[in-house]
């Protein structure tokens, strides 16, 4: 694929002549998030950079929801696109092209623009650069065909998978291996928007106090029985700025499936803890919030580094953070050994591809084995850092067997003085249903709503 950035100053001219407000904006904006992100970058490092110096929030947030609504439909916009237009265009217009194409496919029941409106403020996000004003004529002509053969299109993308689920047929296929019964949900549920869901702090409430304190605010949640003590999952995301007591700590982002780790690990006050591979520290907060520990927080980036400590600082709670990579421990280690490590190591990320629809683009089946060595390379070296007695937690954020529980198999099999305790193994996405049951306190009701992970624990002997 063609992958031609534009200048600096290209960006310039479009910032000055549209209006922050306009669709024309944020299809620019969206169409340069699109090609940061094809050329390797992941979209939030992308977004982070075309919103560098846009300064209203409203024009950000609409950069972002398109970006993401394209990227979620990139397989059949590259369809269209070969389809629609004759020779491919430059870049930045095959990407106004494809964020055009995500809202024109939307069914009438969400539609936000009217088709007219569409191929107006493309063509006005076109004109904006004067070194493509002249495809101005081109944009038009491929939306108003789009628009004309929709219907068509649209079928014809329904008979390829790759084109009726927007995933990469290696993706498809590793899914309907493990996963024969349930790929279909699987798939739909990787195209959804997820859910905002918070993490309590039981230091400072709880879930019955918060979620009065959020419906006096206004705001409606449901208790999420992924993790019952501690999630609450709002029905409509916020920024968090309006979450009473988010900057005081009181509460964090977390998805439920996510906060199962603390409870898995079981920390009790006084353990030595190693949180490994640490960044952003969500885990490390919380599992500081379960009990009065001290916690060494790992991370091999120093600026992911920084994420940790400005998290911590918000909980009101502290670690020793070091920096250092958890597969080399002459790097950072010093006694004593640890009553518990979480290996929360890199993985596919196959489990929350609904928050990070990139993945899915930027993962290539030949990453599956490099990450596979990665997880055996940090789980064997700071094995030996637990303590006899100790327990150690194998997670990742994929549902893919070879990072799951052949990996835990091999675990099981490798480490000599290891055995492996009852773990939930596979925690699997799961969206929240249309109908909700009361919980333990009628006012609340319950649903599940998570990601998917998969967890293992092994004791040493």
């Amino acid at each position: 694929m063609s992958c031609i950035l534009e200048t600096q100053a290209d960006y310039d001219v479009a910032t000055t002549t549209l209006r922050s407000d306009s669709l024309a904006f944020a299809l620019d904006g969206a169409a340069r998030t699109l090609t940061r992100m094809r050329a390797g970058t992941a979209l939030p490092a992308a977004l982070a950079i075309v919103h560098a110096n846009i300064v209203s929030a409203q024009a950000r947030g609409a950069i972002q929801d398109l970006a993401y609504r394209a990227t979620r439909q990139l397989a059949r916009a590259d369809v269209w696109l070969a389809t629609l237009v004759r020779r491919p265009p430059a870049e930045h217009v095959a990407n106004v092209l494809r964020c055009a194409f995500s809202l024109l496919a939307e069914p009438d029941i969400a539609r936000t623009y009217s088709d007219f409106t569409v191929v107006d403020q493309a063509v006005d996000a076109i004109a904006a650069r004067s070194r493509v004003a002249h495809t101005k004529g081109l944009v038009n002509a491929v939306l108003r065909n789009m628009v004309r053969s929709r219907s068509m299109l649209l079928d014809e993308a329904m008979l390829d998978p790759v084109t009726r689920w927007n995933y990469p047929r290696w993706w498809i296929d590793t899914l309907r291996h493990k996963w024969p019964n349930d790929v279909q949900r699987f798939l739909e549920i990787g195209n959804e928007h997820a859910p905002m869901t918070l993490r309590i702090n039981r230091r400072r409430s709880d879930v019955v106090t918060y979620f009065k304190t959020l419906r006096a605010s206004g705001i409606d949640a449901f208790r999420n029985s992924a993790c019952f003590d501690t999630a609450l999952t709002l029905r409509q995301p916020m920024s968090v700025e309006y979450l009473p007591g988010f900057s005081q700590g009181v509460v964090s982002v977390q998805d439920a499936g996510v906060q199962r780790a603390a409870a898995l690990l079981d920390v009790r006050d006084g353990m030595r803890v190693l949180d490994a591979c640490a960044a952003p520290g969500g885990k490390t907060g919380h599992l500081l919030e379960c009990a009065d520990i001290e916690l060494v927080a790992l991370e091999r980036d120093a600026v992911r580094a920084m994420r940790i400590k400005e998290n911590l600082a918000r909980l009101q709670l502290c670690a020793n953070i070091q920096i250092g990579d958890a597969g080399e421990p002459c790097q950072w280690y010093s006694r004593p050994r640890f009553d518990r490590i979480l290996a929360d190591v890199p993985c596919s990320a196959s489990g929350i591809v609904r928050r990070h629809p990139d993945i899915r683009w930027l993962r290539r089946p030949t990453d599956i084995a490099t990450l596979v060595a990665e997880q055996r390379r940090i789980v064997q070296a700071i094995w030996p850092l637990l303590k006899r007695g100790g327990k150690l937690l194998y997670t990742t954020c994929s549902i893919f067997p070879e990072e799951g529980e052949q990996q835990a198999a091999w675990f099981e099999h490798s480490l000599k003085d290891a055995i492996r305790l009852n773990a939930p193994g596979y925690i699997l996405p799961i969206v929240a249903s249309s109908s909700h049951h009361p919980a333990f306190h009628h006012e609340i009701q319950f649903d599940f709503d998570q990601d998917g992970f998969f967890y293992a624990c092994f004791q040493k002997q």
